[in-house]
């Protein structure tokens, strides 16, 4: 069975699998051995695991809480509040005296949560939405892009904001949130694949011998989109990331006393005129550093998935 990849552009239609493949290896062989070749990609995924080893064990490097205020510090954050590693404050501590490392700590962790379950929302209803227009055609496939096209005529962050308001504040919310406004570009390039797809000669000879087109979907169509899902799924991360930092930003993502990217930036930024940059430096470098390594692994991942730069 024939699968499909990305080409320079995420929705692109690359040829047939067995296509400049070497004899013996498969194109997923193939083109794990040209990602790894990437630099550029393999330094992006080694900052990224090393953005998540931060994430996920910085808490045991520190004293402190993300809640716990350092009544020493009030006096003066200016002065005293500045990072040192002799009072266990690494990353200094922000206007409230509150340890600044467990705070990145715990916004790298809701950042990229809130990243990573928004894009597998947007994925999984897009790819969906997408492959099932795409399928069966006709009137049910102008109908469900009539509402794809309705859909993005509104502005993202619009509708983010309005759901938030509505149903409350909370981090589920913005998980959901974010993923329901992101599947948009998804269901399109997924219905775009499919109509090539579903002509093949595999899709024709499942059709002959009575398969349900529900199965034929699932079993078929969908895992011949692995590879534009994958290039896509990490392209999305960011901007993921980039809308909850954005909502935070305003005060409307999450609420005290959780925080995330967003939140520390936008409070770091409010105290630059009292001399403390640290409270901006630290999360924007995590922000930034993130959202760079995601670019540079999806670009990567494009590259080696495109059987044509053989």
């Amino acid at each position: 069975m024939p699968l499909i990849f990305g080409r320079r552009t995420v929705a692109a239609i690359a040829g047939h699998a067995s296509e400049g493949t070497p004899p013996g290896r498969s194109l997923w062989h193939d083109a794990r051995a040209r990602f790894l070749r990437n630099r550029a990609a393999m330094a992006g995924l080694v900052a990224l695991a090393l953005i998540a080893g931060f994430a996920l064990f910085g808490n045991l490097v520190t004293p402190w809480s993300n809640e716990e205020i350092d009544w020493s510090m009030l006096g003066n954050v200016a002065r005293d509040g500045a990072p040192s590693l002799g009072n266990g404050h690494y990353f200094g501590v922000d206007k409230l005296g509150r340890d600044l490392f467990a705070r990145t700590v715990q916004g790298t962790q809701i950042s990229l949560m809130v990243g990573i379950v928004g894009a597998l929302i947007s994925v999984v209803v897009g790819t969906l939405y997408g492959a099932t227009a795409g399928y069966f055609g006709g009137r049910l496939d102008s109908v469900m892009m009539r509402v794809v096209d309705i859909l993005m005529a509104v502005p993202y962050m619009f509708v983010l904001i309005v759901f938030l308001v509505v149903f409350g504040r909370s981090i589920l919310m913005l998980f959901i949130g974010i993923g329901l406004v992101s599947w948009l570009d998804m269901a399109r390039i997924a219905r775009g694949q499919t109509l090539s797809i579903k002509n093949r000669e595999f899709v024709e000879a499942s059709v002959a011998i009575g398969v349900r087109p529900t199965r034929i979907i699932m079993r078929h169509v969908i895992p011949n989109l692995l590879g534009v899902v994958i290039v896509y799924a990490t392209l999305l991360v960011p901007s993921m990331i980039i809308y909850e930092s954005f909502i935070s930003f305003l005060g409307l993502g999450v609420q005290e006393p959780n925080t995330s990217w967003g939140a520390l930036i936008n409070d770091g930024a409010g105290q630059m005129q009292y001399g403390t940059l640290w409270q901006l430096l630290f999360p924007l470098f995590f922000f930034v550093t993130t959202l760079f390594s995601f670019f540079f692994v999806g670009d990567g991942l494009r590259d080696a998935l495109d059987p044509r730069d053989r």
